[in-house]
């Protein structure tokens, strides 16, 4: 009977420690980790903001740069063709000038022919 007794008081302190832990242990860990998960969770979003906004930033410099090799390219694009444009005025003027200059050689030389063609016949 004592033995039942004894066996009797164990279960209870267990069943009395039980409910102790659920009414007041329990609600505490909860607790501690609500707030702990809401620490974990407001530094989350803070980083992921952060991360938001270096992002953009990187975005925002890529275009920048993108839009200057653009700009420049096509500035180069317009230099070579007013390059092209101006190598073919200069050859159609070169080239007027070789004819004229073949047109002044060939009178040259019809002149100088009749001149010869003079003296030969002497």
């Amino acid at each position: 009977e004592k033995r039942g007794l004894r066996e009797l008081r164990v279960l209870e302190n267990l069943k009395n420690t039980l409910f102790d832990a659920n009414d007041h242990v329990l609600p505490r860990c909860e607790q501690a980790m609500r707030d702990s998960c809401s620490e974990t969770l407001r530094r989350l979003q803070a980083a992921n903001d952060k991360m938001h906004k270096l992002q953009e930033k990187e975005y925002e410099a890529r275009k920048l740069q993108a839009d200057k090799v653009m700009a420049r390219e096509e500035k180069c694009v317009a230099h070579w063709e007013e390059f092209m444009k101006e190598q073919q005025n200069r050859r159609a003027e070169v080239d007027e000038e070789h004819r004229k200059a073949m047109e002044r050689l060939k009178e040259h030389y019809a002149a100088m022919d009749k001149e010869l063609a003079k003296y030969v016949s002497f």
